[in-house]
């Protein structure tokens, strides 16, 4: 939910410390932009398949592949082809059963990996090779300069009860059911805005999905995301702007990120974080 279309903050004196602010914030992009050039990273996906129950065989992975209509994957690979999970070798036919939605196995075979995942209910297969292109050809991603008056105080207002909440996908037809546990409320420029936010990847953490005015112009349009720190006893937080970050979907189509609710569009201009990747011709 958002009033306004303000595009810069203010409120709390800034950071004491703007030089340790901005160190703190310099080592953590740069901690980032390495694990985005991480050898299986996404930006080693080479293909997005999506699986039927005909056996199909795609250039870039070993196997044939096919899908029941339960989900479950099944591989099946000839002479000379092999595939292991976890270090353990695979049979010639294997079975990869009880995937949940947004789950992946991963399966290697020498420098290639091949993730093995469902989305949106929907089995996919995704091989990632460490000398894909837009891997070795990335050279990090332009941002903001840190300002600490993008971190701005925040509470955590908690539903009820958790909500599943349905968002569309960047690849056309499919969704993402998502868990929320609550909203997160903060000002900019006075004037009050709440993001719906669902669980982050620890106990108690949060992220939050959502676009601004900077949109599609200096930042990828279809979303960025933020993770919060788990809230104080108060339910207090702070909402870092500056580690706003892209998901996958902006440096590459072979990605099926979820798109932010309706109400987590700001209508201010965010001009922190992440900015466009230049693989997507951003600066």
């Amino acid at each position: 939910m958002t009033t306004a279309s303000a595009a810069h903050p203010t409120g709390p004196d800034p950071d004491p410390d703007p030089a340790s602010f901005a160190r703190d914030w310099r080592a953590w992009h740069d901690a980032r932009d390495r694990s985005l050039a991480a050898p299986h990273g996404f930006l080693a996906i080479t293909s997005m398949r999506w699986l039927t129950p005909e056996p199909t065989r795609f250039e870039d992975a070993p196997g044939a592949w096919s899908a029941d209509e339960d989900g479950t994957v099944l591989v099946e690979l000839s002479d000379g082809e092999s595939l292991a999970v976890d270090g353990e070798p695979l049979p010639r036919r294997h079975r990869f059963t009880g995937l949940p939605d947004g789950g992946s196995v991963s399966a290697t075979s020498g420098d290639l990996v091949v993730e093995v995942a469902r989305r949106g209910g929907q089995p996919v297969l995704r091989p990632r090779d460490p000398a894909h292109p837009l891997r070795t050809g990335f050279t990090g991603t332009p941002a903001y300069a840190p300002d600490p008056r993008w971190a701005r105080p925040g509470r955590f207002l908690p539903f009820d009860a958790p909500r599943p909440v349905t968002v569309g996908a960047v690849v056309e037809g499919l969704e993402h059911v998502l868990t929320a546990p609550g909203e997160i409320e903060f000002a900019i420029d006075g004037v009050t805005h709440r993001l719906t936010a669902f669980n982050g990847g620890r106990p108690g953490a949060l992220f939050v999905l959502f676009t601004d005015a900077t949109s599609g112009v200096t930042t990828y349009a279809a979303n960025r995301s933020l993770s919060i720190a788990p809230p104080d006893a108060g339910g207090r937080v702070t909402v870092d702007f500056n580690r706003a970050v892209n998901l996958p979907c902006a440096y590459t189509d072979l990605a099926t990120c979820p798109l932010p609710p309706r109400e987590n569009r700001l209508t201010p201009a965010v001009e922190a974080g992440e900015r466009l990747p230049r693989e997507r011709g951003g600066a």
